[in-house]
């Protein structure tokens, strides 16, 4: 069961130095579990956690490490939807600047809950001297505080070091920002609880986290060298601590898509998550983006249509149709498609029995029927929903419907509503009346076959490649539910078959462009990107930033090619 919600209005500081107040609505999960609560504690952790559902919003992190890379795109949809001054398109094709809408929305994000584990772990040190219950919310803060900055170090190269609100933040680059996050998550593993994730970061979530810092660390020490220096320390770090997650108490899901369904916050496969409530913090952005508008998620809310927003680009789609040959991907792997709505001979069903499809959707489309965009849908004389073709209502002529084509570009003609294959990973929410809105499903930060994965990705790099190709089997073998579909065993393993399969285990899950990064992808040509420049691996600091420090010379100083 989740914890009991509560709802409190708080004020705090937007940016580290920064005079800017921010009031919203914050979540207060009863953070204990129904112990007794001190309210400064709890009105403290509350705010560290409370940006997280719109960090990883699609307009937010979800744009800036998806459609950044090869595996996502977004046109200006028929010429009218999505150009938003071209954004999305710079993002694609790495010409983003300092002025970058989506980049400087992060970066506030970011720097906003920085700014607010500093003030909350300000409150909590002097408490946690003689109060248990402090002293674990100060060990979660301080490590909330470390995972910011790991973030701040993999988008921007670097990260804030600050402990008195009063003062201004340190800026750390390099090996320097890898040994203070190290040193950060480190220090607050004695103090966490094992028992109270995927929504509050627990020791397995360090653990976790501790793993991705390791992992990335060659990056993130020198983002911009030729080829990067994979250290046996650091791939041992990544095995060892994998291997401590990895024996407790979290299972591989045997259904894949189970992972990102709605009531996903006690599937053993989370490790750490963000704790999604439909009538307090949630968001159904990660269901709605990439659906056309003639899409409708839920019978009993004719307003809660898709977006037509981003597409898989058809480079990332052809990955799985090389892996595979002659077999359809979605006879072969359950990772990439669930057929989820069953449409009965007469084509009508309840609302309690419709569900729609996850995964990646092509081709035409068969869904909820009504006479234009957001109108009543049909019904039979019995009251249940008619199914049908899907009417693509954004076009006059007779016979257009949603019929997803592979190929998408930035060409009129590839950028109409009916180009790329879209994605619909998590589970539409039933609560949503909107399409946007009351988001169920908690979202993935890290979960276990992220484990086995990059342990393997640690052994390859070590030299060996047969217990590397056993952590990857040990995924694949997991998806069991569906045992027509559960992935044949992999015969062999190297560098490029292991950065392909992430993208299968992981597409939608914000990783791609770090996972490109890494294994020296990130400069490749792809669908409508042939920049080569690998200063583009780190973006541009905003210039709303730097001009907001002016007042400190030299203070925050704007990384190469911008």
């Amino acid at each position: 069961m989740k914890n009991t919600i509560k709802l409190v209005i708080l004020a705090f500081a937007m940016f580290i130095g920064s005079c800017t107040d921010l009031e919203e609505q914050i979540l207060d999960e009863s953070l204990s579990g129904g112990a007794s609560e001190n309210d400064l504690i709890k009105g403290s952790v509350a705010p560290a956690y409370g940006l997280l559902p719109e960090l990883y919003k699609h307009t937010e992190l979800l744009a800036v490490t998806e459609v950044s890379t090869d595996e996502a795109i977004l046109p200006f949809r028929g010429g009218r939807d999505w150009g938003d001054n071209g954004i999305y398109i710079e993002l694609h094709q790495h010409t983003y600047t300092s002025n970058h809408s989506n980049l400087s929305q992060v970066w506030d994000d970011l720097t906003v809950m920085i700014s607010r584990t500093v003030s909350a772990i300000e409150v909590l040190a002097p408490l946690a001297e003689t109060d248990g219950e402090a002293r674990t919310f100060l060990a979660e803060v301080r490590g909330l505080r470390a995972f910011y900055n790991m973030w701040m170090l993999d988008l921007w190269g670097i990260a804030f070091q600050k402990d008195d609100p009063g003062e201004l933040s340190v800026i750390l680059r390099g090996n320097d920002a890898v040994e203070y996050i190290r040193a950060e998550f480190e220090a607050v593993i004695p103090n966490l609880k094992t028992d109270v994730g995927p929504g509050r970061l627990t020791k397995a979530g360090v653990y976790a986290l501790l793993v991705r810092l390791h992992l990335n660390a060659a990056v993130w020490r020198d983002p911009y060298a030729t080829s990067f220096t994979f250290t046996d320390a650091d791939m041992d770090k990544v095995i060892n601590y994998s291997d401590l997650v990895i024996g407790m108490d979290f299972e591989l899901s045997a259904e894949y898509f189970d992972i990102f369904d709605n009531d996903n916050h006690t599937n053993k496969e989370l490790i750490f998550a963000i704790d999604q409530r439909p009538d307090l913090n949630g968001h159904n952005r990660m269901s709605y983006w990439s659906m056309s508008g003639s899409f409708y998620g839920n019978p009993l809310f004719p307003r809660a249509n898709g977006t037509d927003g981003a597409a898989i680009t058809s480079d990332f789609y052809q990955s799985w149709v090389q892996a595979y040959g002659a077999v359809d991907p979605a006879d072969a792997d359950a990772r990439f498609f669930k057929e989820a709505l069953i449409i009965p001979a007469d084509s009508t069903i309840a609302a309690e029995d419709f569900e729609v499809n996850r995964g990646i959707y092509r081709g035409l489309q068969y869904g909820l029927q009504n006479a234009g965009r957001r109108l009543p849908f049909f019904t039979d004389d019995d009251g249940e929903f008619i199914i049908g073709k899907l009417k693509d209502q954004r076009k006059a002529e007779e016979g257009a419907y949603v019929d997803y084509k592979e190929f998408v570009d930035f060409t009129a003609f590839g950028s109409d509503y009916d180009k790329g294959y879209r994605v619909e990973k998590y589970q539409w929410s039933k609560a949503s009346d909107s399409g946007r809105n009351k988001g169920e499903a908690d979202l993935v930060i890290v979960r276990l076959a992220d484990m086995y994965m990059m342990r393997a990705e640690a052994k390859l790099r070590k030299g060996d490649a047969g217990g590397a190709l056993a952590d990857v089997n040990i995924v694949r073998a997991s998806r069991t539910a569906r045992p027509d579909v559960t992935p044949p065993a992999l015969l062999s393993l190297d560098l490029d078959i292991l950065f392909r399969e992430r993208g299968f285990e992981f597409y939608w899950e914000h990783q791609r462009r770090t996972d490109m990064i890494r294994f020296g992808k990130y400069e490749d040509v792809w669908t409508e990107k042939d920049n080569t420049d690998v200063q583009k691996r780190v973006f541009p600091i905003p210039q709303s930033a730097i001009d907001g420090a002016s007042g400190e010379e030299g203070y925050l100083v704007q990384n190469p090619s911008y």
